[in-house]
């Protein structure tokens, strides 16, 4: 059996005899060399190394330190998580306190001492490697508060992060998303999460009251203020006072309600229809479109002050098609859910219908797969949905090129394992079998990719 591979060690220095000491005294590492800036930015794309020694002073001027600090500056802005030990002159320590306000996790005076030298090493590597471990569990951990979200796409999972780091503010939300995709689902989200969870959550769909009767839905009316008009009626605004008020379908907004709305949202008052008492209101605004607003700006429907007061977080929910796996993910727990209710126990996924599932681009979303295994169960024959349950259509995406190939093989492998247990419906042994791989090397990949 061959031995573990060791961590790779960049030594950035030169002098070639310093880089021969170096490289000797620490053979415990995979140790690559670089001695001057783009030979180390070479070697960093090619081994990215967790841990580098680093001489400030390099060619082609190795008196100043200019290309040691555009050095630094350029693989932290591209590896921040990089542990970076500064070498530098006797009499220099200026720079190397510089370099630490930098990022540099450490710094040694030459001539040094190779233990202590090694000692920071070892400390390094294991800091890189706990926070490695932390994003990894991190990634694993769906939000308690998305309890119903069902989900392994890593772009969806970085979007509940968000909505839990803004949850605890006041900031007004922009949810934006194509119809289908779960905006009001993350809006509970950002409401639950938030110090106003024990009051209400209102939402109000923009697009699907008329417009002449949106502004006292949202605003209010007094009594008389119009024919009709019988008893005073307090808006939605209002209502959801000490809590949140989700407005959905903004983009639909009138032209003439979205000054209003603006002058709410900067004096925190309204006045109801017919009324001349500003009222006061502490509410909490998220709004949600599947339009572009920028465009709507741009065509003179949306304001640009109103866009702006609106965005102060702006949150972009990916389309189910580019939601790796998530397709088939879902389908399995919808048939078990309406196979449930239908009281058809045991149905299934023929394997079929997973490739008719994994092939639709699904322009409704969630919302459209939901439907979609909700009439298949209902309409099925035996004990397994076929694709012609489904009635489907569709081939598969095309994938943009990228051009890190690393990142670009990574990138495929968590596809193809997120499709595969997707497919198995979370077994791992199954899954195993689809790939073609040992259970515990599926095991020891998902743990890389931070998979559950």
């Amino acid at each position: 059996m061959s031995a573990e591979k060791q961590p790779y060690l960049l030594i950035v220095e030169d002098d070639r005899a310093l880089q021969k000491q170096l490289r000797w005294a620490f053979d415990q590492y995979e140790t690559v060399t670089a001695d001057d800036r783009e030979s180390a930015l070479v070697q960093m794309r090619r081994y990215q190394p967790p841990v580098i020694t680093m001489d400030l002073g390099l060619p082609p001027d190795p008196d100043s330190v200019s290309e040691g600090f555009k050095l630094l500056d350029e693989i932290l802005s591209t590896a921040p998580d990089t542990k970076i030990i500064v070498l530098t002159g006797q009499n220099d320590r200026a720079n190397a306190l510089r370099a630490v306000a930098l990022g540099a996790y450490d710094f040694f005076a030459k001539p040094f001492e190779v233990e202590m030298l090694g000692l920071t090493l070892q400390r390094a590597y294991r800091l890189h490697e706990l926070q490695q471990e932390l994003r990894r569990l991190q990634a694993m951990q769906q939000p308690d508060f998305l309890s119903g979200l069902i989900t392994r796409d890593p772009d969806l999972l970085r979007v509940c992060r968000t909505i839990e780091r803004v949850a605890v503010t006041d900031a007004t939300v922009l949810l934006l998303g194509e119809s289908g995709t779960g905006k009001e689902l993350l809006a509970r989200g950002v409401h639950d999460l938030s110090p106003r969870s024990r009051e209400r959550f209102i939402a109000i769909n923009c697009a699907a009251i008329p417009d002449n009767l949106l502004e006292s839905e949202l605003f209010g009316y007094e009594k008389g203020a119009f024919t009709g008009a019988a008893k005073t009626t307090i808006g939605k605004i209002e209502t959801a006072n000490k809590g949140t008020l989700m407005l959905d379908e903004i983009g639909d907004l009138p032209h003439a309600l979205q000054a209003k709305l603006l002058r709410f949202l900067q004096e925190r008052v309204i006045e109801r229809i017919g009324g001349r008492q500003e009222i006061p209101v502490n509410v909490r605004i998220v709004c949600a479109t599947h339009q572009d607003l920028k465009s709507l700006i741009n065509n003179g429907r949306f304001r640009e002050d109103l866009y702006y007061r609106l965005a102060e977080i702006v949150v972009t929910i990916p389309p189910l098609r580019a939601r790796s796996g998530d397709a088939v993910l879902l389908a399995h727990a919808f048939v078990r859910r309406f196979a449930e209710e239908q009281n058809r126990g045991g149905l299934s996924l023929r394997e079929d219908a997973l490739h008719a599932i994994e092939a639709h681009k699904w322009p409704g979303n969630v919302r459209e797969l939901e439907n979609c295994i909700k009439r298949a169960v209902i309409m099925a024959d035996g004990n397994q949905i076929t694709a012609a349950d489904l009635g489907l259509t569709g081939g598969p995406t095309s994938e943009k090129a990228v051009l890190d190939l690393r990142h670009a093989r990574d990138d495929a492998e968590r596809r193809v394992i997120i499709t595969a247990l997707a497919r198995a419906d979370g077994n791992v042994v199954k899954a195993a079998e689809l790939l073609g791989v040992s259970r515990p090397t599926l095991y020891d990949m998902m743990h890389r990719f931070g998979l559950k």
